[in-house]
């Protein structure tokens, strides 16, 4: 069904599965996971669907996670992983220069999408899958220039950030945040991180580092969203217990976009689009197809 690929971003091999009809002008949907999972933990069944529905897939895991080189391992740097979209894209367009680029993400990754979407030229389409958009609005400027300074510091600016600006590492989830804090804190990530995390050959690690670099600009979609012009998806879990995805916030980034847009709420929280099988997974892919299928129907 796919063939495993590598793709150099940012000193590192990203590694991951390409899934490719015989046609080369499919558009292809390039996908990533979200906080410190792998691309074995449901995401696969997402890319699987959605190649079967006729679109090529471009399923990657981040720099320091999963089958990825990368140092130090774990560790989590939202610049760097909005990078790894940049040259995930890069490497396709050399791969299949005619192709159309969709760019998918869950949870954090759902929130670099629409970072990158408006960072990267010609990009066709995104499906936000549970983003993370904060637990507020992003502090500092957010217009006035503020996305000419953000295309800046993606391009060539010093993202490494360092101790002070430095979670962890620490464990990635626990069922005792008394005793064991976790950078993840609700029961139901533990839940989920354990047994997905937990079968054989996930390379699912519970332990990570987050790091946000003092940037002039955060990397936030709020930031990014009144340029994203192409058709956008944004699927969200009603009564999200992820405190990064408010759905206040959730909602004020979707209203600042500019272009054709989808707003799809489903139940079962921040983790019910992610177990597998599931009825709110068939209804959340269900509905990424039949966008996906509308935005290239003319094609």
């Amino acid at each position: 069904m796919f063939q495993e690929v590598s793709f150099a971003s940012e000193g590192a091999k990203l590694r991951g599965r390409h899934y490719s009809h015989a046609i080369s002008l499919n558009p292809t949907v390039v996908m990533t996971h979200g906080t410190t999972a792998t691309v074995s933990m449901t995401v696969d069944h997402y890319a699987e669907a959605i190649f079967a529905a006729g679109f090529d897939v471009l399923l990657y895991d981040h720099k320091n996670f999963g089958r990825s080189g990368g140092e130090p391992r774990q560790e989590i740097n939202p610049w760097i992983q909005t990078r790894g979209y940049r040259d995930a894209v890069a490497f396709l367009r050399v791969k299949q220069p005619d192709s159309p680029i969709v760019l998918w993400g869950d949870s954090f990754s759902a929130g670099l999408a629409l970072v990158a979407g408006a960072l990267i030229d010609d990009i066709a389409a995104i499906v936000a899958q549970i983003p993370v958009c904060g637990v507020a609005l992003p502090q500092g400027f957010t217009d006035d220039g503020a996305f000419e300074i953000m295309k800046e510091v993606f391009e060539i600016g010093d993202v490494a950030g360092g101790p002070e600006q430095t979670t962890g590492p620490m464990p990635v989830v626990s069922s005792d945040q008394q005793n064991t804090p976790s950078l993840l804190t609700p029961i139901q990530a533990f839940r989920w991180f354990i047994e997905h995390g937990g079968r054989h050959g996930s390379r699912w690690e519970n332990w990570a580092s987050r790091v946000i670099p003092e940037t002039p600009v955060a990397c936030n979609p709020y930031v990014t969203a009144p340029y994203l012009s192409m058709p956008v998806q944004m699927v969200v879990g009603r009564n999200d217990e992820m405190v990064h995805c408010n759905p206040e916030i959730q909602r004020a980034v979707f209203d600042r976009l500019t272009g054709e847009k989808e707003f799809v709420e489903i139940d079962g929280g921040h983790f019910g689009l992610l177990w597998h099988p599931s009825a709110e997974f068939d209804e959340a892919i269900n509905r990424q197809i039949a966008f996906l299928s509308k935005v290239f129907e003319s094609d």
